[in-house]
């Protein structure tokens, strides 16, 4: 199998180590043609990137896809995030229209769109872990919550589904293939599992293995990724950024 791009990748932007050009320039060193530069949403208070600074991230890229032409397609993204369960996410179309990917995840750390949001991020959410009773309603909410969002927002990816926020699989799998939004195999990430990568074939939607590097180092080392796809039997021609 060959890596052709590596669409989740961090920099100092956030709470990555190496700036946008050293994520390039190892990504051209592990021979990808494209790369994805997708740091946090702005409602993250530890590690948003705050809106202007998503223009200046665009000037760079802009002169960065110049001089690297030749090489590789340096693609600016946002991992964005759920502020709410009626599909809110912390990117507007200021954001949307000057980006060329959008990802989509939970994430611990995020700023609530309100009180009754906040409850079932952070209370809610855990405490179903270990109160059974609570896993069922919370899993539906966490499933729809995403679907909404994916119904009002030009999202591509979803990042590693199923790691902060227990969800409905296979009912997500299906909603994302109807809008074109892929699912990923996060291999810094245990989702993806195997298990879930298996329900979500039951579905037609497509996949992507990414690195979530934060560092450059880590951009393109997709190997966790590839071996849960390889146990869970998923044809290549589902997964977009790899090729025989």
């Amino acid at each position: 199998m060959k890596i052709t791009g590596d669409y989740h990748t961090h920099t100092i932007y956030s709470h990555g180590k190496g700036t946008i050009r050293d994520n390039v320039e190892a990504a051209i060193k592990k021979g990808l043609k494209e790369i994805a530069i997708c740091d946090h949403g702005p409602a993250h208070y530890l590690y948003g990137v705050k809106k202007s600074k998503l223009f200046e991230m665009r000037e760079e890229i802009d002169k960065l896809n110049k001089e690297y032409a030749k090489d590789i397609k340096i693609l600016l993204g946002v991992e964005a995030n759920v502020i709410s369960y009626d599909g809110t996410i912390d990117v507007d179309y200021d954001i949307i229209n000057i980006i060329d990917i959008l990802l989509l995840g939970y994430h611990y750390g995020v700023t609530p769109k309100s009180i009754i949001d906040g409850l079932f991020m952070y209370m809610v959410n855990p405490l179903s872990k270990i109160a059974p009773v609570y896993r069922e309603k919370i899993i539906e909410k966490n499933t729809e919550a995403l679907i909404k969002a994916i119904n009002k927002y030009p999202v591509d990816i979803i990042t590693h589904p199923g790691s902060k926020a227990k969800l409905d699989i296979e009912k997500l799998g299906k909603a994302a293939f109807t809008k074109g939004v892929a699912l990923e195999i996060n291999s810094n990430h245990s989702q993806l599992s195997v298990e879930n990568i298996k329900i979500a074939l039951k579905t037609e939607v497509n996949f992507y293995i990414n690195s979530d590097a934060h560092d450059p180092e880590n951009v393109a080392n997709l190997e966790k990724g590839i071996e849960r796809a390889k146990k869970a039997n998923v044809p290549i021609h589902r997964i977009k950024n790899l090729v025989d």
